[in-house]
């Protein structure tokens, strides 16, 4: 089983970003669990949101304490924040942001983790580019496409059709295919790439 948590604020996403990774794990076959957890349901309060993706049922119903992989829809988060507890230590971490981790000051968090588990992608501005919206969630799961190895990109661009049409869905995919593209320019293994 691979298990994912997304952290953000509201109104970028995070629970969509969520349920479109199950929908791309169900377009492959696969089985998934998608569900969020957040307080307050306002714009800018933090949101988590959780996805399980396996060969077989998945019967757990918890938070995921122990992820695979984590992705971070906004640093701010880190002031107050340990969106890195729990984190496995193969695990992978995908970060909205055109700083580095040593420039956040969040480096020694993910130091020990293997080469190629950890990228930054400028999502924001990326869909920006691509949709005229600030929206990451789309553009990161093309990043994590990329960085796990455990949905082909074809998948994730389906996913966003089923919830998104016209110029949005294209959009959205475009920005998830130039996020994919930029991670997979910086190092990740090609040879076990899903297509």
């Amino acid at each position: 089983m691979f298990q994912t948590r997304i952290h953000g604020r509201g109104g970028q996403g995070v629970v969509t970003a969520a349920e479109l990774l199950s929908v791309a794990a169900f377009i492959e076959g696969r089985n998934a669990q998608a569900f969020p957890s957040f307080g307050s349901e306002r714009t800018g309060a933090p949101v988590v949101s959780y996805c399980r993706i396996d060969d077989k049922e998945i019967r757990l119903r918890e938070p995921i304490l122990e992820p695979d992989a984590i992705i971070i829809q906004d640093p701010t988060l880190f002031g107050s924040l340990d969106v890195f507890q729990g984190l496995k230590s193969d695990g992978y971490v995908l970060l909205n942001s055109n700083k580095s981790f040593e420039e956040l000051g969040v480096g020694d968090a993910v130091k020990k983790l293997p080469a190629n588990h950890t990228y930054n992608v400028p999502a924001t501005e990326i869909a920006i580019k691509h949709m005229g919206r600030p929206m990451p969630n789309a553009v990161l799961l093309g990043g994590f496409a990329a960085m796990s190895n455990q949905l082909a990109i074809k998948s994730v661009e389906k996913a966003i059709l089923s919830k998104f049409s016209g110029k949005i869905g294209e959009g959205n995919i475009s920005a998830a295919n130039a996020a994919f593209d930029i991670i997979k320019k910086n190092g990740v293994d090609n040879k076990k790439e899903k297509k």
